[in-house]
């Protein structure tokens, strides 16, 4: 393996590490359907699993710690374009930035 792909895989692994340490703040809860996140990260696709984690959050009181292990997912996988990157940015802050347009369209 080139240790360009060993970096990647090194990557995707952290992806996916602070994804499921979303996930597991959610397994305890009622009511929570987590089947499509856990088909997305069955099938690598992580991408479709944070958008998952992130709309399920999006009306629940969950800790900070949610939201910054999804934050460090969307890091990991280069989420935030060059043009909303600022350190101060989180994944909860593009979350809702990216909420708030689509419902503009609706």
């Amino acid at each position: 393996m080139t240790d360009d792909r060993e970096a990647l895989q090194a990557s995707w692994n952290q992806a996916r590490d602070h994804l499921d340490a979303a996930r597991a703040h959610l397994t305890r809860l009622p009511d929570i359907d987590l089947s499509a996140t856990l088909e997305f990260l069955e099938h690598n696709e992580l991408g479709l699993a944070f958008d998952c984690l992130v709309d399920l959050g999006d009306d629940l009181d969950l800790p900070l710690s949610f939201w910054q292990h999804l934050d460090r997912a969307a890091r990991e996988m280069r989420l935030y374009s060059d043009a909303l990157h600022r350190p101060h940015l989180t994944a909860a802050d593009f979350s809702l930035h990216a909420r708030s347009h689509s419902d503009r369209l609706v």
